[in-house]
């Protein structure tokens, strides 16, 4: 761990952090307080209930704003083998893919030491590894991902809001050490997908995503470390 972060962190614990902000309307929001995507900027944006509430509604703010739904969903007879993967040329073993709208098509992302970066994806190769998962029709451009992780030769998929994946996109940026991480980020993974794994629900379950409960939000979703950008 260098010495900058070691010295960040003592300084986010020595001062009181700073109340969060709805980015609409400047309102204090809680801690679980909601998200919207950015459109234009490709970022996500703190909000408050009543903001997000708005921005649900159909031409709200000109689409601008987006809320990011709270469904976790999982297809139990969509399975993924290991000749499925490589054929997606990820080069870790966590990756994220969601549809930007305003570019009609799809980004495939994995965490690293930088952040977010992005995978090249061939249309042909989504089709034939994802295409035929329920999931993959009922993923939500912009606000929804697929989120992938290889472990054990096994290859887990599940549908989960945007902003969770950028959450963990800034635990990695922040934890990792060395060439594989160290064993505080792979400590702080498996927790992560430990709680994915309890929040997901079969696909046969789904309801439109206004329909979800909200659930926390974690405070590395807000970090302004340029990770939380979809």
């Amino acid at each position: 761990m260098s010495a900058t972060t070691v010295g960040l962190r003592r300084f986010l614990t020595e001062r009181p952090p700073r109340p969060e902000r709805c980015e609409l309307c400047a309102v204090v929001v809680p801690e679980d307080h909601r998200h919207l995507v950015d459109t234009e900027k490709r970022a996500l944006v703190c909000a408050c209930a009543a903001c997000a509430l708005l921005m649900e509604q159909p031409a709200a703010a000109t689409g601008r704003f987006r809320a990011v739904p709270a469904r976790y969903l999982t297809d139990p007879g969509h399975r993924l083998d290991e000749r499925a993967w490589e054929a997606l040329q990820i080069p870790v073993g966590v990756a994220f893919f969601f549809r930007n709208a305003a570019l009609d098509r799809l980004v495939a992302l994995y965490p690293s030491p930088a952040g977010a970066t992005e995978s090249e994806l061939d249309p042909g190769t989504w089709t034939q590894v994802l295409g035929g998962s329920r999931l993959a029709g009922l993923l939500e451009p912009d606000v929804e991902a697929l989120l992938l992780r290889r472990t054990d030769g096994r290859c887990a998929c599940h549908l989960v809001p945007i902003d969770i994946c950028y959450e963990l996109v800034g635990r990695m940026r922040l934890l990792w050490q060395g060439f594989d991480g160290g064993a505080e980020a792979r400590a702080a993974l498996d927790a992560f997908f430990a709680d994915v794994e309890r929040r997901v629900r079969p696909v046969d379950d789904a309801r439109r995503p206004t329909d979800d409960a909200r659930r926390p939000t974690d405070d590395a979703r807000c970090s302004p470390d340029g990770a939380g950008r979809p």
